[in-house]
């Protein structure tokens, strides 16, 4: 290869993302913490992900369904309880949940103890969807269901009233 082809071949590789333990995007919802490791913008926008740490005692969104992204769930510590149509799955550590397209769903930590999830969102529309929520807050109105609702329906989402 010449070395004008390896210059060339250098500069169109997309570079490595490194996120350390201390780094990411912050993102505070009431009892959740999440962490955006990766936005989407160092992937062509197909993948998102974030940490989430649920506190005890943190109910999740209204059940809903997305139409256009898959999302996935792997609970790193703690217990996390997930709602599909009207079936529960209590998932423990090691647990990976994942969500396609048009499925009801939603979750919580029903338990004493912290709860930590690392999920991943694809492609990474839903991302805008926490700093919207967080955004609500920052204005001083209240997180209601009908506003996380309101965001919602800006992603492709919408609330699953019904199993689908």
């Amino acid at each position: 290869m010449t070395e004008e082809a390896q210059s060339s071949e250098q500069q169109t590789r997309p570079a490595v993302s490194v996120v350390g333990p201390g780094d990411g995007e912050m993102i505070v919802l009431g009892t959740t913490r999440m962490r955006v490791l990766e936005d989407g913008s160092r992937t062509g926008h197909r993948l998102a992900i974030a940490e989430s740490v649920l506190a005890p005692h943190t109910q999740g969104p209204p059940q809903h369904r997305h139409a256009r992204h898959d999302e996935g769930f792997y609970v790193l510590s703690g217990t996390v309880r997930f709602t599909v149509g009207d079936e529960e799955y209590d998932a423990g550590a090691g647990t990976l949940v994942m969500v396609p397209p048009g499925t009801p769903h939603t979750f919580a930590n029903l338990t004493d103890q912290p709860a930590v999830m690392l999920s991943t969102f694809t492609p990474d529309l839903y991302v805008q969807y926490f700093r919207d929520l967080q955004e609500v807050l920052a204005t001083g109105r209240p997180l209601t269901p009908q506003a996380n609702i309101d965001v919602m329906s800006r992603y492709a989402t919408e609330p699953a009233t019904e199993p689908a």
